[in-house]
């Protein structure tokens, strides 16, 4: 899938589109896409001037987008059908190395669960095979303009992901 296709699974535009291309996809199971790291970016501005080195929640971010490409394919819908994935949580991050201008960082996500409208992904970002960051991502599948889901995975009746109350 190259950036065109991308395009019309997520609503993210640049500065803030972080998935650059999609190697594999498996419906219903994992994603393999990538991220071309270039000094150019605006973050390295201030991120370290004079030691680059590309954020680690932008990291997270990328992981989510592989992720919410994975769910949009898998349930076959596009923002233009007013469908969002929203980011629900983040859990058991671990940062493993640093990532630098003129890295190809390798998105995964693999589906892990789904109860209603939340999904969960084991993912994995890696540079030259070593691993860059591991997390365990949720994303809640929200129509747009829906009363039924708030950005944080809580339904109409107040629990959240965990079903615990919010």
């Amino acid at each position: 899938m190259q950036i065109k296709e991308i395009k019309q699974f997520l609503p993210h535009r640049y500065p803030f589109l972080l998935v650059d291309r999609v190697l594999e996809i498996e419906l219903g199971k994992r994603i393999l896409a990538y991220k071309n790291i270039t000094v150019n970016e605006d973050v390295f501005n201030g991120h370290f001037p004079g030691e680059p080195i590309f954020p680690g929640m932008m990291i997270i971010e990328a992981m989510a987008q592989a992720a919410g490409l994975l769910g949009f394919a898998t349930v076959n819908k596009q923002p233009e059908d007013n469908a969002l994935y929203l980011f629900a949580g983040v859990d058991k991050v671990r940062f493993k190395r640093p990532v630098v201008p003129g890295d190809r960082l390798m998105l995964e996500a693999e589906i892990d669960s789904t109860k209603r409208n939340i999904w969960r992904f084991n993912c994995t970002s890696s540079v030259d095979d070593q691993v860059t960051c591991k997390a365990t991502i949720l994303c809640a599948l929200q129509g747009m303009g829906s009363q039924g889901s708030d950005s944080r995975g809580a339904d109409s009746q107040g629990t959240d992901s965990q079903g615990t109350d919010s």
